[in-house]
C-alpha cells in the first residue's frame, strides 16, 4: 500500500465528516472517497512533498467534482425516449408566449454582462468546458473564474427574477 492509501485509511472518517458538511450528502461524502482510494492506487508510489492531508482532501473534493459534472450531464434511456416522444401539440400560446419572453430576457441579461464574464458563463455552462480549461484560455486562476461565473449567474437570475441555487457546498441545492 502506498504512504498516501495509508494516510487515506488513517484520516478515513475526518475525510468522511469534512466532505459530508462540504458536499451536503454522505453518500456524495463516501463516493468521493471511493474515487480518490482509486486514484491514489493509479498513482502508485508517488507522494507529495508538503501536506499529504490536504492534498487528499482536494483530492476527494475534485472527484466529487468531477462526479457531479459526469451525473449532471447525462440523461436515462426512459428519459431520452421520454423527450423524443413529447410532442410541442401540448404547448398552449400563453407557454409558447412566457418561453419567448424568457429567452428574450435572458439574451438581455447576457448582453448586459461585461464580455468576460459572459463568456465564462457559456463556455461553463452551454459549453460544458472544465474551469480550469476556461482559466488557462483567459490566463487568470481557477477561483477567478469560479467567482466570475457566480457573479455572472447572480445577473442573470436577479435579471430572470429566479432564486440562483448553490450546486456544491455547504447549502447546495438551496436558494443562495
Amino acid at each position: 500500500m502506498s504512504s498516501l492509501g495509508s494516510v487515506l485509511l488513517e484520516h478515513y472518517e475526518a475525510f468522511r465528516k469534512r466532505l459530508r458538511r462540504r458536499l451536503g450528502s454522505d453518500d456524495l461524502a463516501l463516493d468521493a472517497l471511493q474515487e480518490t482510494w482509486l486514484r491514489v492506487e493509479r498513482m502508485g508510489g508517488a507522494q507529495p512533498q508538503r501536506n499529504p492531508v490536504a492534498y487528499l482532501f482536494r483530492m476527494a473534493v475534485n472527484a466529487a467534482s468531477d462526479q457531479r459534472s459526469a451525473h449532471a450531464r447525462v440523461l436515462t434511456g426512459a428519459e431520452v425516449e421520454a423527450l423524443m416522444e413529447e410532442g410541442t401539440d401540448h404547448l398552449d400560446p400563453a407557454t409558447v408566449t412566457f418561453g419567448r419572453a424568457e429567452m428574450s430576457a435572458l439574451t438581455d441579461a447576457l448582453r448586459e454582462l461585461p464580455a468576460r464574464q459572459r463568456a465564462i458563463l457559456i463556455a461553463a455552462r452551454v459549453e460544458h468546458r472544465p474551469i480550469e480549461a476556461i482559466a488557462a484560455e483567459h490566463g487568470v486562476s481557477a477561483r477567478m473564474i469560479g467567482k466570475d461565473l457566480k457573479k455572472a449567474l447572480q445577473h442573470c437570475a436577479a435579471r430572470l427574477d429566479r432564486p440562483l441555487v448553490q450546486r456544491f457546498g455547504p447549502g447546495a441545492g438551496k436558494p443562495s
